[in-house]
């Protein structure tokens, strides 16, 4: 399969996804946006990834890129492609689909627990996964569920979580991909202001089996919506 990922900042990349693509022999390329590489069309792929990034979605000034980027993932989800959108590219994909993106009430950062909801357990691209878990989380905005679909899962601090739509997309606001080594470079990238729902780097580094869980839970992700 063709999977072809848009990376949004230098120190966000496809973190446990990486290894898992190279030992199902996918083919993978890769847009980097924030140096100007153009979002591809959708024949040059069979799935899409769109990953995390410290910028807003509607920063149209700051981020010029974002408007094709946009256009490319809606022709995507128009051409019936597989597409998968983490945290910022979860925001990005339940736009194109009508899901409005706006502020949080809460920044989230740091491990909290998430809760299925009732339609999660029947919903195909998170099958197997457990009723509640602890996710790693870096947001200070949401998404507004996308036309049609229903709400999965939640957090205290964040009512709307994850989304599918159809068998083939999904979205999710926290990061299953990240492993102990991206958090570390993340932190040396920023450190954000604490607050009621973000946890000291400290913290959140010292929970190295937190992270090991969070990949077991992305790869089954993959390894669904692969087989969607």
């Amino acid at each position: 399969m063709r999977v072809h990922w848009l990376q949004h900042a230098e120190h966000e990349d496809l973190g446990c996804i990486a290894p898992w693509l190279a030992a199902r022999n996918h083919t993978v390329s890769c847009s980097r946006l924030q140096r100007g590489e153009p979002a591809p069309k959708p024949d040059a792929y069979d799935w899409l990834i769109v990953m995390g990034g410290p910028m807003n979605i509607y920063e149209h000034a700051a981020y010029p890129w974002l408007v094709g980027e946009k256009q490319s993932i809606r022709a995507g989800l128009n051409a019936g492609k597989r597409v998968l959108g983490i945290c910022l590219g979860a925001q990005l994909v339940a736009d194109q689909l009508g899901g409005p993106v706006t502020r949080n009430a809460e920044v989230e950062v740091g491990w909290h627990p998430v809760t299925l909801a009732p339609a999660a357990r029947k919903d195909a691209a998170f099958k197997g996964f457990p009723d509640s878990f602890n996710a790693f989380h870096w947001h200070g905005d949401t998404f507004a569920l996308p036309l049609g679909s229903q709400p999965l899962m939640q957090s205290a601090a964040c009512a709307n979580q994850a989304f599918s739509h159809g068998a083939n997309v999904a979205g999710i606001q926290f990061h299953l991909e990240v492993t102990a080594a991206n958090a570390r470079d993340w932190f040396a990238t920023e450190r954000p202001a604490a607050s009621r729902y973000v946890q000291t780097p400290e913290a959140i580094l010292a929970d190295l089996p937190g992270f090991a869980g969070n990949n077991r839970l992305m790869l089954k992700l993959l390894e669904n919506l692969e087989a969607g």
